[in-house]
């Protein structure tokens, strides 16, 4: 028996292929395409660690021989494309990996097994955007993705759902809010902001800075997609969320000052297009799921990460 995780060496693949590995005895078979955003330095090394190389929207063969060959007890869907801006420069990529790629699984899956459940990892982005009053994002919540990266998740969120319900494939989908932790490529915001203030770089926020998110740290993220890959219920969605809402604005000012950095490294910057105003989820369901979790203080995390990367010399 063994797990099958896609999209293993990137930023949350990487960090749940390692906490997978802490506590399970069986095979990992992590299969990525290595793009720029992921790096098999990032997995531990053990012996129940195999990588694959695999393009999800081409090697079908690949695929279905894995799963075929391996049962897998379960598949954990991480692969995507996922900055907002590379899809506002070029939304072609973004459609055709997150949802060709999310198909071709799920049609290997159909046609070699059917005792495996597919985890699909979505993100709160597929919701659409609150105003700074409005209540927080539900399962229910009708889909209005506003960007090319959230509308190609909600299409495969939507993809997932129609082959639980039209083929009784075992799937269940997570939406998760915005991560931050180790192994994050630095093109997204707190990477960036930790490297340029690392480095005295000027630090560019968009508009006013007034834009906010919910935040949780990534290994907290690994443990909740564990636990509901265990309980959770075939076809249900679960939304995970820590409850941690901040701004932009905010965050960057936290972080220069847990570096001891000026504030005047911060240079506000022209908004991008679409960009939604507030995120924020209402992960109750979740919390009667498994009433006892643990959330990592804010605080506590934003120290690991900026550790993390010191520690890399980034």
């Amino acid at each position: 028996m063994s797990y099958i995780v896609t999209g293993g060496c990137g930023f949350i693949g990487s960090n749940f292929v390692n906490y997978l590995d802490t506590i399970v005895d069986d095979e990992i078979i992590v299969i990525d395409n290595f793009t720029y955003a992921g790096d098999v330095l990032f997995l531990n090394e053990s012996d129940k660690i195999r990588v694959v190389p695999c393009d999800i929207t081409k090697d079908k063969d690949t695929i279905q021989q894995l799963i075929s060959h391996n049962n897998p007890k379960a598949i954990f869907h991480f692969a995507a494309e996922s900055h907002v801006d590379n899809s506002i420069t070029d939304p072609t990529i973004f459609v055709h990996t997150n949802t060709v790629g999310t198909l071709n699984l799920l049609e290997a899956l159909r046609g070699n097994n059917d005792t495996t459940r597919f985890v699909h990892i979505s993100t709160d982005e597929v919701y659409g955007a609150l105003d700074h009053e409005g209540p927080s994002f539900l399962e229910t919540k009708l889909l209005e993705p506003n960007n090319v990266y959230s509308a190609s998740k909600a299409g495969a969120d939507l993809i997932v759902r129609a082959y639980h319900k039209t083929f009784n494939l075992d799937v269940v989908t997570t939406r998760c809010c915005n991560n931050y932790g180790p192994h994050q490529h630095k093109e997204k915001l707190l990477p960036k902001v930790i490297h340029n203030a690392l480095n005295d770089i000027k630090i560019p926020v968009y508009g006013k800075g007034d834009n906010i998110r919910e935040w949780i740290y990534v290994l907290d993220h690994c443990k909740a997609i564990y636990e509901i890959y265990k309980n959770g219920n075939s076809g249900d969605i679960y939304n995970v969320g820590s409850g941690t809402e901040i701004s932009n604005l905010d965050l960057v000012k936290s972080v220069l000052k847990s570096l001891n950095k000026p504030f005047s490294l911060i240079s506000l910057v022209k908004d991008r297009p679409g960009h939604d105003f507030r995120y924020s989820i209402d992960c109750s369901k979740f919390k009667q799921l498994i009433p006892n979790f643990k959330f990592t203080k804010f605080d506590n995390g934003i120290e690991k990460t900026i550790q993390w990367y010191k520690e890399q010399n980034i």
